[in-house]
């Protein structure tokens, strides 16, 4: 089985901060880059790992957790958690990165509950960027 078959339907998706900002798309429901063409990390399962296979947090119902169970990003399919905001107008998308290798996948941690509010974290700090 194929990592497209783990996630369902395959689509392109565009991710929303808690601001209601666009700050990512998929391509094919796996590569995730922002919007000036750099590659942040990929979805395998209910998972986000970056490139270096670091787990980065939960992609679930369509958005993004993070380790601690807090909505991080979601997108108009997004179904549960927080409140969304009006979602902004998309930017242009800048050229893509090549893919880099992928290295060895970390561990899953264990799910946490999940909460219904948004995450604290920074764009710079989930993808370690």
């Amino acid at each position: 089985m194929n990592r497209k078959e783990h996630i369902g339907e395959i689509m392109e998706l565009t991710f929303y901060d808690r601001n209601g900002k666009p700050v990512a798309y998929t391509t094919e429901n796996i590569d995730i880059y922002a919007f000036n063409g750099t590659i942040l990390a990929y979805i395998e399962g209910d998972s986000v790992y970056s490139f270096s296979g670091k787990h980065l947090g939960w992609y679930i119902d369509y958005s993004i957790i993070d380790h601690n169970g807090y909505y991080f990003l979601f997108t108009e399919k997004s179904m549960g958690g927080p409140f969304k905001p009006f979602k902004q107008l998309k930017p242009i998308k800048g050229f893509k990165q090549f893919k880099p290798f992928k290295g060895f996948k970390q561990y899953k941690p264990y799910k946490p509950y999940l909460k219904i509010t948004w995450s604290n974290l920074t764009f710079e700090q989930f993808f370690e960027l």
